[in-house]
């Protein structure tokens, strides 16, 4: 990589980390990293693809990791199940080294996750990773009823993208910068303990198969006549989880 591509993108992390995505101009860029716009369209080509390629140089060797983690527990494993928390573990321990290793960079996820930006950068980035943990989940949690297995899932991605980059602090725990390992281990314990959690009868008959046609949606309640909708799958983790 060119000195000059790599300043481009270190001063675009910063600021990005700073000020926010939107916030930031290409001409703040350009500024701050002493160079001219033909630099910036020579190697990038547009402020969307300069965040593509600051997220894919950290992101990366991140996901790869994953992937060398992952395949290492289905290896051990053999034709046995999946342990919950060693799939979660393989997941997200090489994020907590990137982190400690990368504070700004967790900055300008913050910043992205603050302004609706991460499912796009999730789905652009993490899809195939995603994927593959997902199918190591399902096969850790057999029993586990599909609209329950992605609620969970979804439940997951909130907590990880609040525990990371998160705000507000309400308890003042996570305040501290960095510690990102102990932040990790206090979440996969969470975690398994949710992923493991009884699903409770009301779900059980929600997650149930029922004999209804195609074209219904809705039932109508005998006792009081209103109609009840079908709790949705969520609408994030039907995007980004479940293909």
């Amino acid at each position: 990589m060119s000195d000059t591509k790599q300043k481009i993108l270190d001063t675009a992390e910063r600021l990005f980390g700073e000020h926010g995505y939107d916030a930031t101009s290409l001409r703040q860029i350009i500024a701050a990293a002493g160079v001219n716009l033909a630099a910036i369209h020579y190697h990038f080509g547009s402020k969307q693809e300069l965040l593509d390629e600051l997220i894919l140089r950290k992101a990366g060797p991140v996901n790869e990791q994953r992937i060398a983690l992952l395949e290492r527990v289905v290896a051990q494993a053999g034709s046995g199940p999946l342990a919950v928390e060693k799939v979660l573990e393989a997941f997200m321990a090489p994020m907590s080294s990137a982190a400690e290793e990368n504070p700004q960079f967790v900055r300008v996820m913050g910043r992205l996750h603050a302004e609706g930006l991460l499912p796009a950068v999730v789905e652009q980035h993490f899809q195939p990773v995603i994927v593959r943990f997902r199918a190591a989940m399902q096969r850790a949690l057999p029993e586990l009823p599909e609209l329950e297995f992605l609620w969970r899932l979804h439940f997951m991605i909130g907590a990880m993208a609040h525990t990371m980059c998160g705000a507000p602090d309400f308890t003042g725990v996570a305040s501290a910068r960095g510690d990102f390992r102990a932040r990790i281990d206090r979440l996969v314990a969470f975690l398994t303990g949710g992923f493991r959690a009884p699903v409770s009868q009301g779900v059980e008959l929600e997650s149930a198969p029922c004999e209804r046609r195609p074209s219904e949606s809705v039932q109508e309640s005998p006792a009081s006549g209103r109609r009840q909708a079908e709790t949705p799958v969520p609408p994030q983790t039907q995007t980004t989880l479940s293909r």
